[in-house]
């Protein structure tokens, strides 16, 4: 009799530090999965509330931290393939668990029984005697509750229900409708005049695209970056350029089934709702006492602050670009936004005599690993040695063993390079297991990154933009703050800090790319293992600020209109693109095309996590800007410097306010001058 198949969910990982077996798990595994783990969690909590001791942290607040373990689990497993290797019935999968996982937060999070005791807890914290760790997870505890509506009627908590529960189905089907959009659009060509300007690297690629889906001829272009971006900066044919950027920049406006207008008035009215319940006059007054900007005022300070110099620059950039293109053909009354990347590219090449060809061939896809993973060693000491015994979710993914300086274990990480119909566009960084401290046993991480880089072709390998490099260090910056994770508790670990604190570790990161002393570690001609020249190095620098006005207005723009959708008072009637336009005007250096809508495809903010938080771009790039002159300072690859931002930043996670630790890094709070200086505003 053939032995009956347990779900590999319910029993320990019997792999190389208990990664998932991704091999052994099947699609109908995960909604078994989530519904013993929600079960185990629920008792868990239960026998929380049935304790008939005094609360006290211990039995209360760690208790209640440790508990929803295999959910846990089970989440970091699905909700990471959701996103790199999805399939229809993932999809599927994912609007059944939804409400399950919201009704399961809610029915924790609105437990009277429960709160009464984390109440009882917090009201004795100052006579406890706690660490600076016990003490913040006891604040965010309670702080969670009372944001979650712990402390609404019990009329209002039952609103609070409904409202998070369609939310969180919305914000599901925003992203499945960006992810279809961008799979539908294919550009198919067979006659190679409409193709001049394109390289030959370009050209290859798109006929190996058109081989992939069946086409026997041609070449085949589609709106993932990879694709997309090459086309817009080297295509000689307007008419084609300006269908790509319509149908990448219409992604969830087009009158049909992906279409995402009434989806954003809903999360944004449903969003306003929640905040006004809880006592907040708007959603961003709500997300902003939890973040370093304090509050929407804050915000708009720094929005202000970088607006006029860099609308200033930026004007200056346009009108030499318009000069530019007039004077080499170009016929109409001034670029429009799919004339940019070709006429902004080619006046880079003539200003600098540089462009993404000419330094793709030192940007080899393994060498630029190799020397992503040699500036972590350089710095912190630690080493990266692949694990082929780890299994991956798919062929292309790449498992290591982190290895701290000592030789000791600090993480497992995973690498996902390039673009596949299951993957959303983007890149990220994901912890399919945090660290934390049970039982006096530091549970190491598992750490991934994913990326939609260029291809190899059948005669070339997978050589990056300069762009993709940046890409590759930002992510990489995000896992260094997951790997070196070393907190008691999973909740305030790794990247589990405030929102306009994150991008910190991973904007660091990039300032390295365009210093000699690290390119010269790896940057090699995949032919001919020449080292990248001198001259091509000091064209990188001197072309860095290059539109450096127009990328900080588009930025600038983002957070304008984030903070628009989520400053509002009251529900949104108008049309979205009505609304967009209002909302980021004084940004904006093209005019409007018809049917293309920012808002509809902005995942981060109604997909994601960024809701009133994208200025933390900005932010962030204040304070790595800031945070890296320490290194200019002290040396690229100082030790030193490299093991303070270690232990007072990415060892520290969310135990701390942001701002303590990065004074304590730093010895002083960050200005905006290091940021304006580099840009050259």
């Amino acid at each position: 009799m053939e032995k009956e198949r347990t779900n590999p969910f319910f029993s320990e990982f019997k792999t190389p530090h208990q990664t998932v077996p991704f091999g052994e798990i099947e699609e109908g595994d995960y909604l078994p999965a989530f519904n013993e783990a929600i079960t185990q969690g629920k008792a868990e909590v239960q026998a929380i509330i049935d304790n008939p001791d005094a609360p006290t942290f211990e039995n209360t607040i760690v208790a209640l931290e440790q508990s929803g373990e295999l959910l846990n689990t089970v989440a970091g497993v699905f909700y990471n393939l959701l996103s790199a290797e999805t399939t229809d019935s993932l999809q599927a999968i994912a609007q059944e668990v939804s409400p399950m996982l919201t009704n399961y937060n809610n029915d924790i999070n609105l437990n009277a029984d429960l709160f009464a005791k984390v109440k009882a807890v917090y009201g004795q914290k100052e006579s406890l005697s706690l660490t600076t760790e016990q003490a913040t997870l006891l604040e965010n505890t309670y702080v969670g509750f009372t944001r979650s509506g712990a402390n609404l009627s019990e009329t209002d908590k039952e609103t609070f229900r409904t409202i998070s529960t369609e939310l969180s189905k919305l914000s599901l089907d925003f992203g499945n409708n960006v992810l279809a959009e961008t799979n539908a659009y294919e550009l198919h060509i067979t006659d190679s005049t409409q193709l001049t300007g394109l390289t030959g690297d370009i050209m290859e690629t798109a006929a190996a695209k058109a081989k992939s889906k069946g086409k026997e001829e041609g070449w085949l272009f589609d709106i993932s970056m990879p694709s997309y971006l090459p086309f817009m900066k080297n295509a000689d044919n307007r008419e084609l350029r300006k269908e790509m950027y319509i149908a990448y920049s219409s992604k969830g406006a087009k009158n049909n089934e992906y279409n995402n207008e009434d989806k954003v008035r809903r999360i944004v009215e449903l969003r306003l709702q929640m905040a006004n319940l809880l006592g907040y006059e708007t959603y961003a007054d709500y997300v902003l006492t939890r973040r370093m900007a304090k509050n929407p005022a804050g915000v708009y300070q720094l929005l202000d602050d970088l607006y006029d110099a860099s609308m200033t620059l930026a004007k200056a950039e346009m009108a030499e670009l318009n000069a530019f293109a007039k004077a080499n053909g170009f016929e109409g009354e001034k670029v429009q936004p799919w004339d940019y990347a070709y006429y902004s590219e080619k006046l880079k090449d003539e200003k600098y005599a540089l462009n993404d060809e000419m330094l793709k061939p030192y940007f080899e896809l393994s060498n630029v690993e190799k020397g992503v993973f040699g500036l972590a060693t350089d710095l912190y000491g630690i080493t990266f040695v692949e694990n082929k015994e780890i299994p991956v979710y798919h062929e292309e993914v790449k498992a290591y063993d982190v290895l701290d300086a000592d030789g000791s274990f600090l993480a497992v990480f995973y690498t996902d390079f390039h673009p596949r119909a299951g993957k959303r566009g983007g890149a990220w960084m994901n912890s399919i297991k945090d660290q934390y401290i049970k039982d006096g046993v530091n549970v190491r991480p598992h750490i991934m990154i994913v990326m939609n880089f260029t291809r190899p072709t059948e005669t070339k390998p997978a050589l990056l933009t300069f762009n993709e490099v940046e890409t590759f260090l930002h992510e990489f910056g995000h896992a260094l703050h997951g790997m070196f994770a070393n907190s008691s508790y999973s909740s305030i670990s790794g990247t589990s800090v405030y929102r306009d604190f994150v991008e910190l570790p991973s904007q660091i990161m990039e300032n390295w790319a365009v210093e000699k002393d690290f390119l010269d570690k790896f940057a090699v001609h995949y032919k001919t293992g020449e080292k990248i020249p001198a001259g091509l190095v000091e064209k990188i620098i001197t072309s860095k600020n290059y539109m450096a006005g127009y990328a900080s207005v588009r930025q600038l723009s983002f957070g304008y209109l984030d903070m628009a959708w989520h400053s509002t008072r009251h529900p949104i009637t108008e049309d979205v693109k009505q609304f967009e336009e209002t909302a980021w005007a004084k940004t904006q250096l093209f005019d409007a095309v018809p049917g293309c809508i920012m808002s509809t495809q902005f995942g981060h903010l109604f997909a994601g996590g960024y809701a009133a938080g994208y200025y933390g771009y900005k932010w962030a790039e204040v304070l790595d800007a800031d945070a890296f002159s320490m290194f200019q300072q002290n040396g690229l690859f100082d030790k030193a410097t490299a093991a303070s931002f270690r232990k007072n930043i990415l060892e520290k996670g969310g135990s701390e306010d942001p701002m303590t630790l990065y004074v304590r890094f730093r010895g002083q709070a960050p200005t905006t001058d290091a940021l304006l200086k580099r840009s050259g505003m």
